[in-house]
């Protein structure tokens, strides 16, 4: 078994979509980014690269023209697809998503069933949290969100 981190990190664009985990946040700020800068399902790809020692998403998906406002989703298998082809098996995936607003639990359901659903596993095997920081950082004063992700790979079997 291996285990890989991801992080991610945003600020805030009023200009954009807010996207987590594939779901659209409607009535708050997006995120800044390359891509669609969904924090979640960044993290968990890059968590998934790591601990099958891949490298990360930029050695993937560098921030040229075929990336631009690209779908996490669509990086996120991708991954998978990598993943697949060099002999892994996703186990578990456990994410938290560092925030003060907007309030994440009634869109955690929907979050899980689509990064199961992207990985080929039960919801069961996805996991998502949310947490503040208290007011402390970039995250506190409401400039932007993060998010960290653990992932466990095993070995196909033959």
């Amino acid at each position: 078994m291996r285990v890989g981190i991801g992080y991610d990190a945003h600020a805030f664009a009023a200009e954009r979509k807010l996207i987590l985990g594939g779901v659209l946040i409607r009535d708050h700020d997006g995120l800044a980014g390359h891509s669609d800068a969904d924090v979640i399902v960044h993290a968990i790809a890059d968590a998934l690269l790591g601990a099958a020692g891949l490298g990360d998403l930029g050695d993937f998906f560098p921030a040229d023209e075929k990336w631009k406002d690209a779908s996490g989703f669509d990086l996120l298998k991708e991954v998978a697809a990598l993943l697949s082809q060099d002999g892994w098996v996703v186990g578990n995936i456990d994410a938290t998503v560092i925030a003060e607003a907007p309030r994440l639990a009634p869109h955690r359901d929907q979050m899980r069933a689509n990064i199961a659903t992207a990985l080929s596993l039960g919801r069961e095997d996805v996991s998502i949290k949310a947490t503040t920081t208290d007011g402390v950082g970039f995250v506190g004063r409401g400039e932007g969100m993060a998010a960290v992700a653990v992932a466990s790979l095993r070995r196909a079997r033959s």
